[in-house]
């Protein structure tokens, strides 16, 4: 089985606390490489000590004995994850399950987060910290609902 169908198998692998997104999606799978006969598919955490971790490197082996795949799995810190990584599949994901995509993590100057329910960009931040450490919670001005949003990291 050549590193290009595996890449694709595993990075079907859902992130556990966001459902809609695999963990292509998320940027989390870094790559896989042959070394010998096993496989080593290397994933990067969304920030140090992410719970969902264990979970994925769970499921990718799954998938990897699936395969019928001899492999194991690698998690490294650096590069660090940056939600640069983020798919643009991966971010129309989020506005459609409800929760505002993040920007670049290059934008030095706050801008608005548009509600990704209504679109309004009139939107409050209500907490640094939402229903995951890597999301806050906002709340639209214009049609009062709360949302997450994906923290740019």
């Amino acid at each position: 089985m050549t590193d290009e169908a595996i890449l694709e198998a595993v990075g079907e692998v859902p992130d556990p606390e966001i459902p809609v997104l695999t963990i292509a999606d998320l940027g989390v799978l870094r790559g896989v490489r042959h070394e010998g006969d096993e496989v080593v598919v290397t994933i990067t955490p969304t920030y140090s000590g992410c719970p969902a971790m264990d979970l994925i490197r769970h499921e990718v082996e799954l998938t990897l004995r699936s395969l019928q795949v001899d492999g194991r799995v690698e998690t490294t810190l650096s590069p660090a994850w940056t939600t640069d990584w983020m798919t643009d599949a991966g971010k129309a994901k989020l506005v459609d399950y409800g929760i505002a995509p993040p920007r670049s993590s290059k934008v030095f100057l706050q801008v608005s987060i548009r509600c990704p329910l209504c679109g309004s960009p009139d939107t409050t931040e209500l907490s640094r910290f939402g229903s995951t450490s890597c999301k806050a919670l906002w709340r639209c001005n214009s049609c009062r609902e709360p949302f997450d949003h994906f923290k740019a990291i």
